[in-house]
């Protein structure tokens, strides 16, 4: 039996457009929380916008969160999750430890 481990990034691991194609709802959903557009900011930059700590860890963090939440919606099942440094948060909200709005909140 194959089992499978998720490593979600930590900071830094952020590009411009990152997300596009599959991560829209929840860039939405992080706007609302966070007051201003992530997610123009996430897929349009300016990269110099994107590379701030304030911008790069909830962008980071929501992108992850979709990310799993699309390979979950295909069947795809994991048994372990782990993140490095801001990556932690991933795993936790993948881990149904924390609430995606809790994790926005959070970073």
């Amino acid at each position: 039996m194959t089992k499978t481990a998720l490593v979600f990034p930590g900071q830094g691991s952020q590009f411009v457009g990152m997300g596009r194609g599959f991560a829209g709802e929840y860039l939405e959903r992080a706007n609302r929380i966070l007051g201003f557009d992530l997610k123009k900011i996430c897929l349009e930059g300016p990269e110099e916008e994107l590379k701030k700590t304030e911008i790069q860890q909830p962008a980071i963090f929501t992108v992850s969160a979709a990310a799993y939440n699309l390979l979950k919606s295909q069947g795809r099942n994991c048994e372990v999750v782990a993140g490095h440094s801001l990556g932690e948060y991933s795993a936790l909200y993948a881990a149904g430890a924390i609430s995606f709005e809790d994790g926005v909140k959070i970073v």
